[in-house]
C-alpha cells in the first residue's frame, strides 16, 4: 500500500504543478518502473507505445469526434435544438427541457461531453435572454446535459473504458443506452417539479402550430439515420465499433451535402477540431497504457486484489469506498485522465470481488459525469461560462448542483437495480 500512496501523492503534486496529464502519467510509470522494478521496463517503452497506439479498436475515437465536429460546425446540431424547442417549449420549464433533450440526442453522435456542452451552449443561451431565463439554472441545464456524451452510446469514454479492461464495447454502449435515457428524464422531471413550485413564469409563449412541429421533425431525421446506421451496424454484426464510426462520418457528410451545408471552411474546422482532441486523447491513453504495464509488472494489482481480500469487508462496502474515491478526485482530476489513472488499478480489484465488468463500467461513469460538472475543475462548467461570457461561473455551479444530486441517486438505483444496466446486455 505504499506504493500506491507514494504513486498517488507523486500524481497530484505534478497535476496540481501543471504538468500536462499525459507527462505525468507517463513520468510516474517511469518512477515507479525505475525505483521497484525488476525487469527492464524502459527497454519495453517502445513496443508498449506502438501496441498501444495501433489497437484497431482506438481508431473508432478520431472518427466519433470527427462525426460531432462535423455536426456542430455544419449547422445540424443548430437544426436539433430549434426543432426540439418546437416540441417540448410548451413544458413548464420550455427551453430547460430543450437544453436537456437536445443534449441527450446530440450525445448520441458525438460521443463526447465537452462538444455537446459547446455545441448547445453556443445555440440555446441566446434563446436565454430572449425569454428571461434565469441564467444560473439555464446554463446549469446544459452543462447537466451535456455530461451525457459520455455515458449515452456512441461514447468515447465507454470506447476507452472498453479498452483499459478488455471489456467488449458493444455491450458497454447496449449498457449505457437505458441509463443514459433515463437520466435525461430524472433531469426533466426535477425541471418539471422545479418550475412548478417556483411557478416559473420565464416560459415561452410563442404559439407553435402542430404543422410547425411536424415540418420540425425532419430536422431530427438525421440524427436518426445516424444513430440506427452506427448502433444498428454494430448490433447487427454488420461492422465492428471503429467501422460503423468510419460510415457515420460517411452518412453524416452525405447528409451535410446534400443539406447544402458542406463547405470548405466546414471541413476545414472539423479536422482541426478532431486532430487536437484525439492528439490529446492518444497521448493521455498511450501514457496510462505504460503505467499500467509498469504497475501490472510489478504486481501492483495483484497485491490490491489480495490486500481487499484481507479486509474482510463486503463488496458493497467496497464500492462505497470507491464511490466516495472518484468524487474526491473528480473535483481535482480531468474526467479522463481520472479514468486513465485509476480504472487499470481498480476496475480488477472490483471484478475480482464480484462486480460484473459491464455494469461497473457504467457505474463508474455515472460517477464520472459527477466530475464534469462538480468545482473546480468540472470542464463542463468552464465550456458554458467560457461561451456565455457573462456573469459569474458560480451562478452555473449553483445551477449544476440539483443535478450532481440526481446523479447520486442514479447511482443509488443502479446499485438497487443493477438489470437497467445489464438487461439488454443479455441480446448482445
Amino acid at each position: 500500500m505504499s506504493l500506491v500512496l507514494i504513486s498517488v501523492v507523486v500524481l497530484l503534486c505534478l497535476l496540481f504543478l501543471s504538468v500536462p496529464v499525459a507527462s505525468t502519467i507517463a513520468g510516474v510509470g517511469m518512477l515507479v518502473g525505475y525505483f521497484f522494478s525488476d525487469y527492464p521496463i524502459f527497454e519495453s517503452i517502445g513496443e508498449v507505445t506502438w501496441s498501444a497506439s495501433t489497437d484497431f479498436l482506438l481508431l473508432s475515437i478520431p472518427f466519433f469526434v470527427l462525426l460531432g465536429e462535423i455536426l456542430l460546425h455544419s449547422g445540424i446540431a443548430k437544426n436539433i435544438y430549434f426543432a426540439l424547442q418546437k416540441w417540448l417549449s410548451w413544458l413548464p420549464g420550455g427551453l430547460l427541457h430543450a437544453n436537456i433533450a437536445s443534449s441527450a440526442i446530440f450525445s448520441s453522435i458525438s460521443g463526447s461531453s465537452v462538444a455537446t456542452a459547446a455545441t448547445i451552449t453556443t445555440v440555446a443561451m441566446p434563446q436565454s435572454e430572449k425569454y428571461g431565463y434565469k441564467p444560473g439554472l439555464f446554463a446549469g441545464t446544459i452543462a447537466a446535459g451535456g455530461t451525457l456524451g459520455i455515458l449515452i452510446p456512441p461514447s468515447i469514454n465507454l470506447i476507452v473504458y472498453g479498452f483499459l479492461t478488455n471489456s467488449s464495447i458493444p455491450k458497454l454502449f447496449i449498457a449505457g443506452l437505458v441509463p443514459g435515457i433515463l437520466l435525461s428524464l430524472l433531469f426533466m422531471t426535477f425541471i418539471l417539479i422545479y418550475t412548478l413550485i417556483k411557478k416559473d413564469k420565464s416560459v415561452i409563449n410563442d404559439k407553435v402550430t402542430w404543422g410547425e412541429r411536424l415540418i420540425a421533425l425532419k430536422d431530427l431525421v438525421p440524427i436518426l439515420i445516424l444513430f440506427v446506421l452506427i448502433m444498428g451496424s454494430i448490433y447487427t454484426g454488420f461492422a465492428t465499433p471503429t467501422e460503423s464510426a468510419a460510415i457515420g462520418v460517411l452518412v453524416a457528410l452525405v447528409i451535410v451535402y446534400f443539406n447544402s451545408l458542406l463547405t470548405l471552411d466546414v471541413i476545414k474546422k472539423s479536422i482541426q477540431g478532431t486532430i487536437r482532441t484525439t492528439g490529446m486523447i492518444m497521448f493521455i491513453i498511450v501514457a496510462a497504457n505504460f503505467l499500467n504495464f509498469v504497475l501490472v509488472s510489478i504486481g501492483l494489482t495483484d497485491e490490491l486484489a489480495y490486500f481487499v481480500e484481507e479486509l474482510e469487508i463486503s463488496k458493497y462496502t467496497m464500492l462505497f469506498v470507491i464511490t466516495i474515491l472518484f468524487i474526491v478526485l473528480g473535483l481535482f482530476i480531468e474526467t479522463l485522465s481520472l479514468m486513465v489513472i485509476t480504472i487499470p488499478i481498480i476496475a480488477p480489484v472490483m471484478i475480482a470481488i464480484g462486480f460484473d465488468s459491464i455494469w461497473f463500467g457504467i457505474y463508474l461513469i455515472i460517477l464520472i459525469e459527477m466530475a464534469l460538472i462538480t468545482p473546480p475543475v468540472g470542464l463542463n462548467l468552464y465550456v458554458v461560462q467560457g461561451i456565455r461570457n457573462k456573469g459569474n461561473i458560480t451562478e452555473v455551479m449553483k445551477g449544476c448542483f440539483p443535478f450532481v444530486l440526481i446523479m447520486l441517486f442514479m447511482a443509488f438505483l443502479l446499485v438497487l437495480f443493477p438489470q437497467i444496466t445489464l438487461f439488454l446486455v443479455q441480446y448482445v
